[in-house]
């Protein structure tokens, strides 16, 4: 796609599901050095490391273009999910921290959601690579989209129409970097994401917000099933409420409606 389809795109998201905050596009970079040049990387440009979600906050909310590689991530959990750690067994590192912060009762238990999860292996890549969607000049791996769930219920029916299939959902209330990011890329598959419990606190994803994220070479075809789906019956955002039914009000409004000649 040309940056102008991006840019219309990303304006017929927002404007038809009246988003608060842009779409993101997501890149997965092999090579840090292929950074755009005005990329922000926190490390540089804020003389900080950040966690992943925000970075993601950063690219929706900011409209920044983020670049986010080892040296600018300080969340140790999503740079092990990233393969910016040197650990030499990812899921026993996390299967630990897991328990040692009480988010599992045991190991084993913690190692089995883990496999579960969809992760990068050390060194896998080098750089993540995240701009509002309408701004992007690179084709996303991942797209990811922020809304209440009447918003990213539009998407779910989109992407149904479009493939015949209903979206999955794989919640756990942390780390959730790896379901809204990795996944979609890996498995090539849509996801409706529940933020987790750091994005909450760090990035600042607000309680009504839940996100939709999907391969980023479906977008024009997303696009296009949101403009036709559910339209012989108006569905739309916001959803319009049945107006065509006659209310039935309390006794004493009953009362006094018949005393003054209104009922």
């Amino acid at each position: 796609m040309s940056d102008a389809d991006f840019r219309e795109v990303a304006e017929f998201f927002r404007n038809d599901l009246r988003l608060k905050t842009f779409p993101v596009a997501v890149k997965f970079l092999k090579d840090k050095a292929e950074l755009p040049e005005k990329t922000r990387r926190p490390s540089i440009a804020l003389g900080k490391r950040i966690a992943i979600c925000q970075g993601v906050t950063m690219a929706r909310n900011y409209g920044w273009p983020v670049g986010l590689a080892k040296e600018d991530v300080i969340c140790v959990p999503g740079a092990i999910v990233f393969g910016f750690s040197e650990s030499p067994d990812p899921p026993d590192s996390i299967a630990r921290l897991f328990c040692e912060v009480n988010f599992s009762s045991a190991e084993d238990l913690a190692r089995k959601e883990i496999s579960s999860m969809s992760r990068f292996e050390n060194g896998e890549i080098e750089a993540i690579l995240m701009a509002p969607l309408g701004f992007a000049s690179f084709e996303p791996d991942t797209i990811l989209m922020y809304g209440n769930p009447a918003q990213v219920m539009r998407l779910a029916q989109a992407w149904s129409y479009m493939a015949g299939e209903r979206v999955a959902g794989h919640f756990g209330g942390k780390l959730e970097c790896d379901e809204c990011l990795i996944v979609p890329f890996k498995t090539q598959s849509p996801r409706v994401v529940i933020p987790g419990q750091g994005e909450r606190i760090f990035a600042g994803t607000q309680d009504d917000e839940v996100a939709f994220a999907a391969p980023g070479k479906f977008l024009p075809e997303l696009a296009r099933a949101l403009k036709e789906v559910g339209k012989a019956i108006g569905a739309r955002y916001p959803v319009t409420p049945y107006q065509n039914f006659e209310p039935d009000f309390p006794k004493a409004h009953k009362a006094l409606g018949k005393d003054l000649g209104i009922l």
